[in-house]
């Protein structure tokens, strides 16, 4: 069948994404995706707007109501977002923040003239993305006097703004949007409860003293409400989730410096508190200026490296390390290690508008400095928790090299081909080589095999014998199990594979019947 012509590829082929369009049609770049992902981060953004002026000292709640049609909205008591006339810019505020893209108030941060010095809003993308994606949104912004109203559909405003005087009893100050995201534009709008769960309560431990509620609509008017709050931030929410499984006390660091990531570029704040202790489980989470660090970047490589230096300092003074044992890794440490680190800075290289991850070269060495240098003093001056750390770590350490051990041994047991009528000791085979007719008869001593023998069909059907007494391999370790000669030769017979499970994943071929011999 002849290929069917396709339109001709000349002048008028390129196309220009306008307004709307822009996201509409491409949610993915802004969102990261196009299903239920790129409408929670859609959220995300406008929740930004409101952590951000809170964080800047203007207001000390934010309200978020998710409502029985899936529309959610998010209230503040900041400023109010400014929604008048520019004369700057020759426009209307409202057009600006919520239909323009790369527009906003947050680009001036690290010269200190923009109305935020620490802030999770970036790019001037969020509001308007956000905006463009929705099919509906309400925009009300209270700046003490007046009460400014804005209303979108698709992308697009919906009659004028209107402007009227704040009455008696009426919100003084803030902002409140309330929007739904498009099924137009996402596959799917209907954002879990626990997203909200999760994203608040981050939001809440990072931003110390701020009280965030949740509400959920459950019946026309009626509403279930959560609220999150930690007075202390960090110090107790690792307080929180160690509880029960410490096995040293948390300890909660903060510093600020200054710095470039190159000597020819701006130099810029940073600010950063660290908790951390150990306990019988590890987890690690990243923050910056608000934005949980999914991917880590920088923070994660400078605990990497801060921890591994200071603990491997620490044993080698110590004298802990065996003679000729080689040096830990932070696979050893990060078992049961529990850190967390909130960092800000004034100026910030995200991976991506979605920003999971940060790449700032000077974020990551001054936390790296910080780090290696107070750990020290913290593992000097503390014995106790000093002991209990290396210990553990050592604990680790060997374990893991055992199992690798184990594993290695495991896999020169079992893989490869092999002649198992000659390595299996009295296994008598079949003729057949038919992995799906194949059967094996495993029999207790020689007596029991030598009947079978006669009776079987030795086109089709093995027979091994079990000589003694057979492990309990549910009450055994992997070590005990793989000196079993009865048990190495049963899995040679069977062929299958072996399945493994520890804390780290080898790369022992697991069970897999297809494979039986």
């Amino acid at each position: 069948m002849a290929k069917q012509k396709k339109t001709e590829y000349g002048e008028q082929s390129i196309k220009s994404l306008k307004g709307a369009e822009r996201v509409r049609l491409r949610p993915a770049v802004i969102f990261g995706s196009d299903d239920i992902i790129g409408a929670q981060h859609s959220f995300v953004e406008i929740l930004a707007n409101s952590v951000d002026e809170a964080r800047e000292g203007y207001g000390d709640k934010i309200i978020v109501t998710k409502y029985l049609d899936l529309s959610i909205e998010v209230e503040d008591f900041g400023r109010g977002v400014p929604l008048g006339f520019n004369e700057k810019e020759g426009r209307y505020n409202w057009e600006l923040v919520f239909c323009e893209l790369y527009a906003g108030g947050k680009y001036n941060n690290n010269e200190g003239e923009g109305a935020y010095e620490f802030s999770l809003g970036l790019n001037g993308l969020g509001a308007t993305a956000t905006q463009y994606s929705s099919a509906f949104m309400t925009v009300k912004s209270y700046n003490g006097t007046t009460l400014s109203e804005m209303d979108f559909k698709r992308g697009e405003p919906v009659g004028d703004l209107r402007v009227s005087p704040i009455e008696a009893g009426m919100k003084k100050r803030g902002t409140v949007i309330h929007w739904l995201p498009d099924l137009d534009v996402f596959k799917e709008n209907d954002i879990p409860e626990e997203f909200f769960d999760a994203t608040m309560r981050r939001q809440a431990f990072v931003n110390a003293g701020i009280r965030f509620v949740f509400q959920k609509e459950v019946a026309k008017g009626k509403f279930e409400k959560s609220e999150y709050y930690y007075e202390r931030g960090i110090a107790d929410y690792i307080e929180e989730i160690t509880e029960g499984i410490a096995m040293t006390s948390p300890v909660l660091w903060k510093f600020e410096t200054k710095g470039r990531d190159r000597e020819d570029m701006p130099e810029y704040k940073v600010r950063a508190e660290i908790s951390f202790c150990f306990a019988k489980s590890g987890s690690s989470e990243y923050y910056h200026n608000s934005s949980f660090l999914e991917y880590g970047g920088a923070p994660d490589k400078a605990v990497k490296n801060a921890f591994t230096y200071a603990i491997d300092k620490f044993i080698k003074g110590a004298g802990k390390y065996n003679k000729n044992e080689s040096k830990i890794s932070f696979a050893d440490i990060a078992d049961n290690l529990t850190v967390i680190i909130n960092s800000a800075s004034t100026q910030t290289s995200y991976e991506n508008q979605t920003k999971k991850a940060i790449t700032n070269a000077f974020i990551q060495k001054a936390i790296t400095d910080f780090l290696k240098e107070n750990l020290e003093i913290y593992l000097t001056e503390n014995q106790s928790a000093a002991n209990t750390i290396v210990s553990q770590v050592l604990v680790n350490k060997r374990a893991r090299e055992s199992a690798e051990r184990t594993k290695l041994d495991i896999k020169k047991k079992l893989s490869g081909t092999m002649d198992v009528t000659g390595r299996v000791e009295k296994f008598v085979p079949c003729h057949s080589k038919d992995p799906s007719i194949r059967e094996v008869y495993i029999v207790e001593g020689d007596s029991a095999m030598g009947s079978c023998k006669t009776a079987r069909n030795a086109e089709f059907q093995a027979i091994i014998p079990i000589r003694g007494k057979t492990l309990n391999c549910m009450k055994s370790s992997y070590e005990k199990i793989f000196q079993s000669d009865i048990i190495v030769d049963l899995l040679r017979v069977i062929g299958c594979g072996v399945e493994v499970k520890s804390k780290r994943p080898g790369d022992l071929a697991t069970f897999d019947y297809n494979q039986l011999k």
